[in-house]
C-alpha cells in the first residue's frame, strides 16, 4: 500500500510537471498580443526558411550596380582652387603646370547657435512726438529666438523625433527656454487647426486611428485623423467617441471613413469602411488556434486569400471597368463564403461580422480611391509611437496641446510642399511683420 501511494503521488507529480512544461513552451512561442504583437516584442522569431539561407548575398553577375552618382553643376554651392606643391615630393625637382582635375565632395556645417546683436535705429516724430524703433526681419516682437531657429526646433522635434534634451545640448540653450518658445509658436498657429478640421470633414476618403499616449504620468490616447493631404492630431485622456464627435461634428459628411472596428467611430456622420487587415488577422488567428479542425482549415484557406486580394486590388493599376469587374467578383466570392453554412463557432463569429456589418465592408469595391485597409493611418502613427517610447508622453497639458497644434501643422505642410523648412519659415517671417495675418493662408494658400 505504501508503494502504491508513492506511485500515485509520483504520477500526479509527473502530470503536474508536464502541464507546467507545456505552458512554458507555449508562452515562449506565443507573442503577448497574438498576431498583433510587434516583431520587437516576440520572444522567439521564426528562423529564415531554407531557400532564403541558401541564397548568396551581394550583386548578381552582370548587374550594373549603383555607384557614386554625378553631382550636377547647379547643386555645387562653393568652388575652391587647391594649389599644388612647387617641387616634386619624391625627388625635389621643379614641377611644371599640367592643368587641373575636378573633384566634388559633400560637406556639412555643424548645427550651432548664432548670436546676433542688432543696432536698431530709432526715430522721433516731430508731429506726434513718438519714438519709432526699427524691427529686425525674421524675429517676433520681444522674441529671443529667430524664426530660423524656431523652424529648426519645431521640425527636428515634432517631425523628425529629435529629443528636446538633444536639441538643448546641440544649441547650448536651456530646455525651459526652448519649450517656452514652442508654446508661444503653437499659440500663434492655433487657428490653423480649425481650418484643417473643416478640410478633413469634406475629404472624399478619410482615415482615423489611435494609440496610447501618457500625459503627466496618466494614461491617455493620441488620435490621428488623416487624408493623403492632411494630418490632424488630438491628445486626450479618453478613448471615448467624444473625441471623434469633436472632429466629425454632427452634420452629415461626404466621403468614406476607413477605420478598424473600434466602436468610438460608429457614430461618425459618414459612410464607414472597416479595415480588412484586422479581419484577415482574426481569420489567421482562427487557423492558428484550431490547426487540427478540417472545417477551420478549409475556411481559412479559402477566406484569407480573398481578403488579401481585396487589399491588393488598388495596387494592380487596373482600368476603371476592369477594376469594377474584379472587385465585383471578389465581393461575390466573399459573400458566398460568408453565407455558407458552418458548424464551428469561430467561423460563425467571423461570418456574423460580415453579415451584420455588410454596409461597412464593401465600399472598396465601388471605386479604387477607397482602400480596403487602414494602413495609411497606421503608418502615419508609427513616428508618434517611436516618440512615445523615447519620451514616455507629454509632461503637461500645455505640452500635449503644443504637440497637437504643431504636429498637425507640420505633418500637413510636409504633404503639400517639397521645401518644408522654407515654407514654414516664410509663414513665421510674415507673421513677425504682421501678427494679424491668417497663418492658414500663409501656410497653405500658396502651396
Amino acid at each position: 500500500m505504501e508503494k502504491q501511494r508513492l506511485i500515485d503521488r509520483l504520477q500526479e507529480e509527473i502530470v503536474r510537471l508536464k502541464a507546467r512544461l507545456r505552458y512554458q513552451e507555449r508562452s515562449a512561442k506565443e507573442a503577448p498580443f497574438g498576431s498583433s504583437t510587434p516583431s520587437a516584442m516576440r520572444p522567439i522569431k521564426p528562423n529564415t526558411p531554407p531557400e532564403g539561407s541558401q541564397r548568396r548575398g551581394g550583386a548578381k553577375p552582370g548587374h550594373p550596380g549603383h555607384g557614386r552618382r554625378h553631382i550636377p553643376e547647379e547643386d555645387v554651392t562653393r568652388h575652391e582652387v587647391v594649389p599644388g606643391p612647387k617641387r616634386c615630393p619624391y625627388c625635389g625637382g621643379p614641377l611644371d603646370p599640367k592643368g587641373s582635375k575636378a573633384r566634388t565632395i559633400i560637406e556639412v556645417d555643424p548645427v550651432q547657435k548664432e548670436v546676433v546683436r542688432y543696432e536698431l535705429e530709432q526715430c522721433d516724430c516731430s508731429h506726434c512726438h513718438r519714438t519709432y524703433t526699427a524691427r529686425p526681419a525674421g524675429v517676433f516682437a520681444k522674441g529671443l529666438f529667430g524664426n530660423r531657429l524656431l523652424t529648426h526646433l519645431a521640425l527636428e522635434h515634432y517631425l523628425h523625433g529629435v529629443t528636446m534634451g538633444r536639441l538643448s545640448a546641440q544649441l547650448g540653450l536651456t530646455q525651459g527656454g526652448l519649450w517656452a518658445a514652442l508654446h508661444q509658436l503653437a499659440n500663434r498657429l492655433a487657428t490653423v487647426v480649425d481650418h484643417l478640421v473643416r478640410e478633413y470633414r469634406c475629404a472624399p476618403v478619410k482615415h482615423a486611428d489611435e494609440t496610447g499616449w501618457r500625459n503627466d504620468g496618466h494614461n491617455g490616447y493620441a488620435w490621428l485623423f488623416c487624408t493623403p493631404l492632411l494630418s490632424l492630431f488630438r491628445f486626450r485622456q479618453t478613448r471615448s467617441g467624444s473625441v471623434a464627435r469633436e472632429v466629425f461634428g454632427t452634420r452629415r459628411l461626404p466621403g468614406v471613413l476607413v477605420v478598424d472596428r473600434y466602436k468610438g467611430y460608429n457614430q461618425a456622420p459618414c459612410a464607414i469602411q472597416y479595415c480588412y487587415a484586422h479581419l484577415l488577422r482574426e481569420v489567421q488567428d482562427l487557423g492558428t488556434e484550431f490547426p487540427e479542425m478540417n472545417e477551420v482549415a478549409q475556411f481559412v484557406a479559402s477566406f484569407a486569400p480573398l481578403l488579401a486580394n481585396a487589399m491588393k486590388l488598388r495596387a494592380e493599376q487596373l482600368t476603371a471597368p476592369a477594376f469594377r469587374q474584379r472587385a465585383l467578383e471578389l465581393k461575390i466570392e466573399i459573400k458566398a463564403l460568408v453565407h455558407s453554412p458552418a458548424q464551428h463557432p469561430g467561423i460563425q463569429k467571423i461570418q456574423n461580422i460580415f453579415r451584420e456589418q455588410a454596409a461597412r465592408l464593401y465600399h472598396w469595391a465601388k471605386a479604387p480611391t477607397v482602400p480596403a485597409d487602414n494602413n495609411h493611418a497606421e503608418r502615419e502613427l508609427r513616428p508618434l509611437v517611436i516618440a512615445r517610447k523615447i519620451s514616455f508622453g507629454s509632461q503637461s497639458e500645455q505640452g500635449a496641446q503644443t504637440r497637437e497644434i504643431l504636429m498637425s501643422v507640420l505633418h500637413t505642410l510636409r504633404k503639400r510642399t517639397d521645401n518644408l523648412f522654407d515654407a514654414f519659415k516664410r509663414c513665421l517671417d510674415a507673421l513677425a511683420k504682421n501678427e494679424k495675418r491668417d497663418p492658414y493662408k500663409l501656410l497653405f494658400d500658396s502651396s
